[in-house]
């Protein structure tokens, strides 16, 4: 498998992270509607649907294919005071910490026999519950490191003093309600930044969880949540729904989400989301064993794609025999894009594009 990313699975109890979670991996965990069923987080990998990996190996035909893959980590719900220890509180966010991008998922459904913590439903009204409580973690974790600065910076430390000074400012921020991840640093700034590891620091994106009759557009609620947390994506998925697809045949799959006016399911709409969110493109691999998908952040050269085939690559690269995926898609053969001088020779600086299909050239 190439290296996946990361994303960690949040919200309130029984706001169907867990069902997101199975519809996601296709497992089965606990998701049954009382707090806390997710103590220690399930952790899956889930293979990212990418029809021009299946178009690739048909036309070249090796032996396998590899799809690259995300890492989802159903974290247990929050509930107000876990930056406290409440509800767990302390042990969930650690989990929170390990990832790079966040999916919040919001309740948006009814539903009698699922309990909510705070008695009814308003989408608004929960994600500010767990963002405040990421504020308040993060809050804490400046405080400590800026007490220790501090003490550090009276003994005429320069650098010391420039970390208090930036500290004093990100927690004034994070007082006001502000996300570290909507701040603006300078780029000395990032690196203590980045060693603090705060919590809101990370990319989100925002699950609207529905009922099955609230397909496909999910009504007032998830309009609402839009405006709220506008302009980060809100992905509208019927979890429940969603888990029980999973394991229906394709055919019978296909033919339920047509009915119920979804061209594509949820989950490949979250996963794509989620590539969106960090800036990621696909570029492609082959030999004579298998055709093979993997995952790189957007605007990397070449030798940084290289490097991620094999670490080694990286420093010995010399050139990437390139095409596009589109253009040997239109052709239909390695032989026609050859003969049609479509494969290019790409140096150091080349800028690899989504869907590129690369052939690295390194010394022994």
């Amino acid at each position: 498998m190439s290296s996946a990313l990361k994303a960690g699975i949040v919200g309130l109890p029984n706001a169907g992270k867990s069902t997101l979670f199975n519809a996601l991996t296709a497992s089965s965990v606990p998701a049954e509607g009382y707090p806390f069923t997710t103590i220690d987080p399930n952790i899956g990998v889930v293979e990212v649907p990418d029809p021009r990996l299946d178009r690739l190996f048909a036309l070249i035909r090796p032996p396998h294919s590899v799809p690259a893959v995300e890492e989802f980590v159903d974290i247990a719900g929050l509930v107000a005071g876990a930056h406290r220890g409440e509800g767990l509180g302390n042990r969930f966010l650690s989990h929170i910490r390990e990832v790079q991008a966040l999916v919040h998922v919001v309740r948006c459904f009814d539903d009698a026999n699922v309990a909510h913590p705070s008695g009814s439903v308003d989408p608004t009204r929960d994600v500010a519950t767990v963002e405040t409580e990421l504020l308040l973690a993060d809050l804490e974790t400046v405080e400590k490191r800026l007490d220790r600065v501090e003490r550090t910076a009276r003994s005429g430390d320069r650098a010391a003093r420039a970390e208090a000074d930036l500290l004093r400012r990100v927690k004034c921020a994070v007082e006001e309600g502000r996300a570290a991840r909507d701040m603006d640093f300078e780029q000395a700034d990032v690196a203590p930044i980045r060693h603090l590891s705060l919590l809101t620091q990370k990319k989100v994106m925002y699950v609207a969880n529905i009922g099955e009759l609230d397909l496909p557009s999910g009504g007032e609620r998830v309009a609402e949540l839009r405006s709220h947390v506008d302009p980060s994506p809100v992905v509208i998925i019927a979890s429940e729904l969603e888990a029980q697809l999973r394991g229906l045949p394709a055919q019978e799959r296909d033919e339920y989400m047509a009915a119920v006016g979804l061209e594509d399911s949820g989950v490949d709409r979250l996963l794509r989301a989620t590539y969106d969110l960090l800036g990621l493109v696909t570029f492609f691999t082959f030999n004579e064993k298998e055709v093979r998908a993997w995952t790189l952040r957007r605007g990397a050269l070449a030798p940084e794609a290289a490097g991620v085939v094999h670490s080694d690559f990286r420093d010995r690269f010399i050139r990437a025999e390139t095409v596009a995926f589109r253009d040997l898609d239109r052709v239909g053969s390695l032989k026609g894009v050859r003969d049609e001088g479509l494969i290019r020779m790409e140096g150091r600086d080349y800028v690899v594009q989504d869907g590129d299909i690369l052939l690295f050239r390194t010394q022994p």
